[in-house]
């Protein structure tokens, strides 16, 4: 399992390109996941099919998809896991509706860390690391030290988020993480294949594998 660049869409950024064509220029520079999260007021019935074309774009290309808050729509396209918030449905409860998919958690301490993993989390989403203003509610900038805290208390993947920039990469890589998470600095660009090839470049194809349950061996 590769999460070492792991782009996250957003509709405001993308400008006139559709959500597909995104998808495609992301993969293509070297995303490792691709994420969909989408907090504009739309029907369920659209966001199933967004996802549903999302998830055969990223079969086509052996990429991870993720769906960020919505089991039922990670469920419904045959998505690899679902990523869960704070104000979402809590691990164990969402491990219990879906046993084979990965499930993410977003943690802002060392402490909500470990709680994650107990519950049963597979992976961690650390952060905001900076500033970021594509999350206005993300809460105040952690800064890379509470990254290098966190992965030295568990012993799942951690996924640095937000604020992340080609510029600021190395620091964050300093601190141990698995990969990183973006959303502006890729999606947000005039050319987002040529910002996440630059991204992988930095990451020097860093790669994560860790052990799973053999029921989810075919995420690997």
């Amino acid at each position: 399992m590769n999460l070492s660049l792991y782009v996250i869409t957003d509709r405001t950024c993308q400008g006139k390109r559709s959500m597909e064509e995104t998808a495609e220029e992301v993969i293509r520079g070297g995303a490792t996941v691709l994420q969909y999260r989408e907090k504009a007021p739309l029907s369920t019935r659209i966001l199933c099919e967004e996802v549903i074309q999302l998830r055969r774009i990223t079969m086509q290309h052996r990429v991870l998809f993720f769906v960020n808050d919505r089991v039922d729509l990670a469920l419904a396209c045959g998505a690899d896991g679902v990523h869960l918030g704070d104000e979402d449905l809590p691990v164990p409860i969402a491990r219990r509706i879906a046993p084979d998919l990965l499930i993410g958690a977003s943690c802002d301490s060392v402490e909500s860390a470990l709680r994650a993993q107990e519950e049963g989390a597979d992976y961690l989403g650390v952060g905001p690391v900076y500033v970021t203003a594509t999350k206005p509610d993300a809460g105040e900038a952690v800064g890379t030290g509470l990254l290098a805290e966190v992965k030295n208390a568990v012993t799942i993947p951690v996924v640095a988020i937000g604020g992340i920039t080609p510029e600021n990469v190395p620091e964050v890589l300093q601190s141990g993480v698995d990969g990183v998470a973006v959303i502006q600095a890729v999606v947000g660009s005039p050319s987002p294949r040529s910002q996440a090839a630059r991204f992988r470049k930095l990451l020097n194809t860093k790669s994560l594998c860790t052990s799973l349950p053999r029921n989810k061996e075919k995420h690997l």
